[in-house]
């Protein structure tokens, strides 16, 4: 395991329109699971996507001294609009090919071992971000970011889809989540990054910010930084579409649709 960060945000500004979404944040990436919350519009989705080469910075720098080997970025966006008429073996396969992997151990990998002939548009809802989660982490990339992977699931499946991107960390895996489920992130971040008006308000090891913050859990920790919890609850209900609707409020640019490719 290296002492560096798999990947380091300096200084880093966006605009857009003249409009500032992220002002000089600044931050480390370490391995393990780091889960990025904040209000609506307070810049997340823009910050995953500067952060794997998909969106230009405005100012300041992105780096990734960490992120190493064929494919080093793996990407989620909160839209992933599988083409219709493919199962998801063959959805797999098309980009397992690109970097040497296994489209079978990838669907047994997120739980999908059994669907792997179902077409696509057959999938539920969970099913199909599963299938994204399994597309964006071909080729073992060392820095995953996944944007609302739980989004708009039943609870069961959104426990499911979580922990299946929270199980791809490990020593030299930075997994990155965008997330108002702050329940999940209790259960399985290390980190915690949590952004209000564009800017960092508090960010390090969610202990440490509980200890620090006197607050019992994320969401308590959400309530004393930004001070309120109302924003969070249309992530928190029962939907079944697994569309990942709930936009961030800076998605001004056209929206990623290949997961799992950076063009860095």
């Amino acid at each position: 395991m290296s002492d560096e960060p798999v990947a380091a945000l300096s200084g880093v500004s966006r605009t857009y329109g003249g409009v500032s979404v992220l002002e000089s944040v600044s931050l480390s990436v370490d391995p393990g699971v780091t889960a990025v919350v904040g209000p609506n519009g307070s810049g997340k989705s823009t910050l995953l996507r500067v952060l794997v080469g998909a969106t230009e910075p405005t100012g300041g720098e992105v780096t990734l001294p960490g992120a190493t080997g064929p494919k080093p970025i793996g990407y989620l966006p909160q839209r992933v609009p599988f083409r219709e008429g493919f199962t998801a073996r063959e959805t797999l396969a098309f980009y397992a090919r690109l970097v040497g992997d296994d489209p079978d151990a990838a669907l047994e990998r997120v739980g999908l071992g059994d669907a792997g002939d179902r077409r696509v548009e057959a999938l539920s809802g969970g099913m199909r971000r599963l299938l994204g989660i399994a597309q964006s982490v071909l080729g073992d990339p060392s820095l995953v970011a996944l944007d609302e992977p739980a989004s708009g699931l039943d609870p069961g499946m959104r426990e499911r889809a979580f922990r299946a991107a929270a199980e791809r960390a490990d020593a030299d895996t930075a997994v990155v989540v965008c997330s108002h489920a702050l329940d999940l992130v209790d259960e399985h971040a290390d980190r915690v990054v949590l952004l209000h008006r564009g800017e960092v308000a508090v960010a390090g090891p969610l202990d440490r910010l509980l200890d620090e913050h006197d607050a019992a859990d994320a969401r308590e920790l959400y309530r004393v930084v930004v001070g309120e919890t109302s924003a969070l609850a249309r992530d928190e209900g029962d939907g079944s579409d697994g569309s990942g609707s709930d936009d961030d409020g800076d998605e001004t640019e056209p929206a990623v649709h290949v997961t799992g490719v950076s063009d860095r």
